[in-house]
């Protein structure tokens, strides 16, 4: 199975992407994680992180390198992110090794439809993850 989990690119630059992922009822993942109260696993809010670095990669990487995660550190998980709500994600390059391998700075916060009238509709939401996490050269 296979989550395409970026729905909008909003910004990239050679070392940050922010990105959204806007969740609808309609996740097939939801339907088992919680039946009864529906949202977004943990793990998929850092797929979305990890998604988001590799986009960056790809853009910025001058050997065209497939990128692989390599490592996660330090993730840690506040809001629930639900069906109508959105994930902002920002992704900000620490350092690049020499091995080729880069590690990644990671947040998302919760864009809520009724937040918009409170600042949230920017992304200035509750935090739902954050993070460090590496991105190593695929070895084909």
């Amino acid at each position: 199975m296979r989550f395409c989990l970026i729905d909008q690119v909003l910004e990239v630059s050679p070392d940050r992407i922010v990105a959204v992922k806007n969740i609808t009822a309609g996740e097939e993942y939801l339907q088992d994680h919680f039946p009864s109260f529906p949202v977004m696993p943990g793990v998929l809010m850092i797929e979305t992180l990890i998604q988001a670095g590799r986009q960056l990669l790809a853009q910025t990487d001058p050997a065209g390198r497939r990128f692989v995660l390599g490592g996660v550190r330090a993730m840690k998980y506040g809001n629930f992110v639900k069906p109508g709500d959105g994930l902002r994600v920002e992704v900000e390059v620490v350092s690049r090794s020499d091995d080729g391998s880069v590690t990644l700075k990671g947040s998302g916060r919760v864009i809520r439809p009724a937040g918009v009238a409170n600042g949230e509709g920017n992304g200035d939401g509750p935090m739902s993850v954050a993070g460090r996490f590496v991105m190593r050269p695929a070895r084909l």
